[in-house]
C-alpha cells in the first residue's frame, strides 16, 4: 500500500501527539537574551531578557504614550508592550505582518492537571478583549494591522472576541508558543524513554575526518581524510551485511599537493552548496604552508588592527608566525560530460579563493565549514590560534577572527578592488544581518566569539535555529555550546562554566564586567571519565533524528577523542533551556559487516580515536574514527531494549525514492513511533 493512502485513515488522536515545537531562547534581533544583573524597573523581567535598562525605559515611554485610562486594560497593554523583552520573543513575534507589534496571545482553555511549562493564563487573548475592546488606546500597537489609524478602540474593527482572537490568538497546544501575559507558554510534552545503550556496526576500515551527505538525497556520501583526499562513497542498506562502497584509488578530488598535513593541520572541512546538484559548487577548508605554496599568502591574523605584533610571537615547533595558513577554497564538479549530481570527479583547479589567513601558532584553528540550512550562508569555525591559555586574548578580541565562528556570503562575488577596499580576507560578502550591525565593535565576518577550538558543529535538522558546537577545553572542562547570533562563549575568561586563570600573564587583561558569557549547555570535566587513561578532548556530533533507534530520537550525541566515552544529551524539560547529558553504554553488533576489535580487558569495542561524526540523507548518524566508520543501528542488535523500537523493519526509506515519498514515510514512521511513545507514557 502506498504511504499516501494510509495518512487519511490515521486515528484522529494521533494528530495531537505529533512532535511539538522546540523553542530556543532568542530575541527578535536573532541574538541570545542577556543576563540581567538587576530586574528591569518597568517590565519586571529578571534572570535573562531581550531588553536592557535603556530599552526598558523606552518601553515605559511607549506604554505611557498609549494613554490608557482603564486600569485592567492598562495592565494588559503593559504586558503586551513588554513582551518584546521575553527570552523567547523571536518566536512569539514570528507571525509575519505582526512582527514587532503584537505577540501570539494565548487563546485556549487548559485543565489544571495538564503538564504545561510555565503556564499561568491560557486565555490571555480573551482577557485582552474583555478589558480593552471598548477602551480608547492612543498610538495603539494594533495600528497598521487591521485597525485604522483614525480609530483607537478594538471593537471599531473587530466585532467579537472570536474575531479578535482569530487574528491575534494562538493555542499553546499546537506547534507554537504563545504569550500568557506574564511569560511564554509551551505545549504539552512527553519525554521518550532513556536509551539503554548505543549499538554500532562497523561498515568501513578507512579513517576519515569529514562525512557529508550527497546533496542529491541519495544514499551516497562524500568522505575526506586529513591528508587532502575526498571520495564519493555509497552507504549500504540496513540489514544488508554490506560495507561502505568506496574506491580509495579513485578519489573525487585529490588536494594532497596543496594541503599541509601535520598533527593539527590538513583538510579540515568540506561543504557542498545548497544548489550543488545544479551549480556543482563545493568548498574545502584546509591548511597550507606559505614556504611551499605561492598561493598560501594571506595576511597574518596577528597584526596591528588587532593589537598584535607578529615579532612578539616567536617560533612554534620550528614554524615562524603565520607560516601556516587557514584556507577556504571553492571547487566545482561541473564538467562537459556529466551533471554535478552524477559527477564522480571534480575539477582539481581551484575556482575561487574564499578565505586565507595566517595562523599565529601551530594548533587550535578548527577549520570546519557548514552551510546554514535556513539562511544558506557559509559558517566557518576558527580556533583561538593556539598557545596555552590564549595569551594574546584573540578569542575575546572583537577585531580578531581567531576564536570565532564566521558567517560568510559566498554567493555575492567581489572584485579585487572591493576586497581590498573592504579589508576582506578573500572573495566573499558580508550578510546584512551579521551581528556587527548590532554590536559595532565586532568585525563584520563574526557570528559568535569567545571559543577556544570548536571541534565539530552541527545544525539540528528539525530545528535549524539550534546550532550546536563542541568546544575543546584547556585543562578541566570540555563543553557543548548552543550558538546564537553575537554570542560570547567566555574563553579565555572562562573555561566552560569555570573561571579560568591563564598560566601565562595575558597580554590583554579582561575584566569579568566586560563580558556577558553564554555558558555551556552540556559538557564534562576531565576527572569525570577514565581515571587511568583520562580525557583527551571533545568531539561534537549531531542531534539524532533517525527512526532506527527511537529512544535516541532528539538527543545530541558527542564523544571524547579517546573513544571510551559517549554522551547523549537532551533538554529536560523541553523548552526549559536546561540540558542534561549522561554517559551512554555502547557495543558493536555481533553480526557487524566488519567485526569490531575489542579493548583489552574491557567489553567495549575498540573505536580508536573518535575524530568526528557524520550524518547521511536517511538521518543515520555515523562515528568516524581512526579504526573505521561505524553506523548506529537498532539497539536490539546489541541486546539493548527500547520499547519504541520497530523490530519488523529498518525504519528507513530506500535510496532512489523521491524526496516527497521519503518525507511521507518519515512522517508515518514518527507517527508510529509516537503512538508507541504515548502507550508507553500512559502505562
Amino acid at each position: 500500500m502506498k504511504a499516501v493512502l494510509i495518512w487519511p485513515s490515521l486515528p484522529l488522536f494521533l494528530l495531537f501527539i505529533l512532535p511539538r515545537l522546540h523553542a530556543l531562547q532568542l530575541c527578535t534581533n536573532s541574538m541570545a537574551p542577556v543576563a540581567l544583573k538587576t530586574p528591569l524597573p518597568f517590565c519586571g523581567y529578571t534572570g535573562s531578557s531581550c531588553c536592557n535598562a535603556t530599552e526598558d525605559r523606552e518601553l515605559r515611554r511607549q506604554f505611557e504614550a498609549l494613554n490608557v485610562s482603564d486600569t485592567a486594560c492598562a495592565g494588559a497593554m503593559r504586558s503586551i508592550t513588554c513582551a518584546i523583552c521575553d527570552p523567547y520573543s523571536a518566536e512569539l513575534f514570528d507571525t509575519g505582518a505582526r512582527l514587532g507589534t503584537i505577540p501570539i496571545l494565548c487563546n485556549s482553555t487548559v485543565s489544571a492537571t495538564s503538564s504545561l511549562a510555565r503556564v499561568s493564563n491560557q486565555s490571555f487573548c480573551k482577557q485582552v478583549w474583555d478589558s480593552c475592546n471598548n477602551v480608547t488606546i492612543q498610538n495603539s500597537p494594533f495600528s497598521g494591522l487591521r485597525l485604522p489609524v483614525s480609530s483607537a478602540r478594538l471593537n471599531d474593527i473587530w466585532h467579537s472576541e472570536a474575531d479578535f482572537c482569530e487574528t491575534f490568538g494562538g493555542p499553546s497546544g499546537e506547534d507554537t508558543l504563545c504569550f500568557d501575559g506574564n511569560s511564554t507558554s509551551f505545549s504539552r510534552s512527553t519525554a521518550s524513554p532513556n536509551p539503554k545503550g548505543l549499538c554500532f556496526e562497523r561498515i568501513g576500515n578507512g579513517s576519515y575526518l569529514n562525512m557529508v551527505a550527497h546533496p542529491d538525497g541519495s544514499n551516497r556520501v562524500f568522505v575526506s581524510n586529513q591528508a587532502g583526499k575526498i571520495w564519493l562513497a555509497t552507504v549500504p542498506e540496513h540489514g544488508s551485511g554490506g560495507t561502505l562502497e568506496i574506491d580509495e584509488s579513485d578519489p573525487f578530488l585529490d588536494l594532497t599537493d596543496v594541503v599541509h598535513l601535520d598533527a593539527q593541520f590538513g583538510l579540515m572541512g568540506l561543504a557542498f552548496h545548497p544548489n550543488f546538484t545544479t551549480n556543482g559548487r563545493f568548498f574545502v577548508s584546509y591548511n597550507c604552508d606559505k614556504l611551499q605554496s605561492t598561493s598560501c599568502s594571506g595576511r597574518c591574523s596577528c597584526n596591528s588592527d588587532v593589537g598584535c605584533d607578529p615579532s612578539s610571537l616567536g617560533s612554534d615547533n620550528g614554524a615562524q608566525p603565520c607560516q601556516y595558513q587557514a584556507v577556504v577554497a571553492e571547487y566545482t564538479a561541473n564538467s562537459s560530460s556529466a551533471a554535478p549530481s552524477i559527477a564522480t570527479s571534480a575539477n582539481p583547479q581551484e575556482v575561487r579563493r574564499i578565505f586565507t589567513m595566517g595562523l599565529p601558532f601551530t594548533n587550535h584553528h578548527g577549520g570546519q565549514i557548514l552551510f546554514g540550512p535556513a539562511d544558506g550562508y557559509l559558517y566557518f569555525m576558527m580556533g583561538d590560534g593556539g598557545n596555552k591559555g590564549d595569551p594574546f586574548n584573540f578569542a575575546q578580541n572583537k577585531k580578531a577572527l581567531l576564536g570565532k565562528i564566521m558567517r560568510l556570503d559566498i554567493n555575492s562575488i567581489q572584485s579585487e578592488s572591493q576586497i581590498n577596499d573592504l579589508g576582506l580576507w578573500g572573495n566573499y560578502s558580508i550578510p546584512d544581518d551579521n551581528p556587527y550591525t548590532v554590536d559595532r565593535g565586532l568585525e563584520a565576518e563574526i557570528w559568535a566569539f569567545g571559543l577556544r577550538n570548536p571541534w565539530r558543529c552541527s545544525f539540528d535538522l528539525e530545528r535549524p535555529s539550534y546550532f550546536f558546537c563542541a568546544d575543546v577545553g584547556q585543562e578541566v572542562y570540555e563543553e557543548v555550546d548552543l550558538i546564537t547570533k553575537g554570542g560570547n562563549y567566555g574563553w579565555h575568561v572562562y573555561e566552560g562554566p569555570n573561571l579560568y586563570i591563564p598560566p601565562l600573564s595575558p597580554r590583554v587583561n579582561m575584566s569579568l564586567s566586560c563580558i556577558n558569557p553564554i555558558f555551556p549547555i552540556m559538557g564534562y570535566t576531565h576527572s569525570d571519565i577514565n581515571s587511568t587513561m583520562g580525557s583527551a578532548s571533545i568531539t561534537g556530533g549531531y542531534v539524532y533524528r533517525s527512526t532506527i533507534d527511537p529512544c535516541l530520537y532528539g538527543r545530541y550525541l558527542y564523544a571524547d577523542l579517546y573513544g571510551r566515552d559517549i554522551w547523549a544529551g537532551a533538554e529536560i524539560p523541553e523548552n526549559s533551556g536546561n540540558y542534561t547529558s549522561t554517559l551512554i553504554p555502547f557495543s558493536c553488533a555481533k553480526n557487524s559487516p566488519i567485526p569490531c576489535d575489542a579493548v583489552a580487558g574491557s567489553p567495549l569495542p575498540n573505536l580508536g580515536y573518535v575524530y568526528s561524526f557524520g550524518e547521511d540523507n536517511r538521518k543515520d548518524v555515523f562515528l568516524l574514527s581512526s579504526s573505521g566508520v561505524y553506523r548506529i543501528i537498532s539497539p536490539s542488535h546489541c541486546n539493548y531494549s527500547c520499547p519504541l523500537e520497530n523490530t519488523t523493519g529498518t525504519g528507513s526509506s530506500a535510496p532512489g525514492q523521491s524526496s516527497s515519498a521519503r518525507r511521507t514515510e518519515g512522517l508515518l514512521g514518527r507517527v508510529v513511533m509516537l503512538l508507541f511513545l504515548l502507550l508507553w507514557w500512559m502505562f
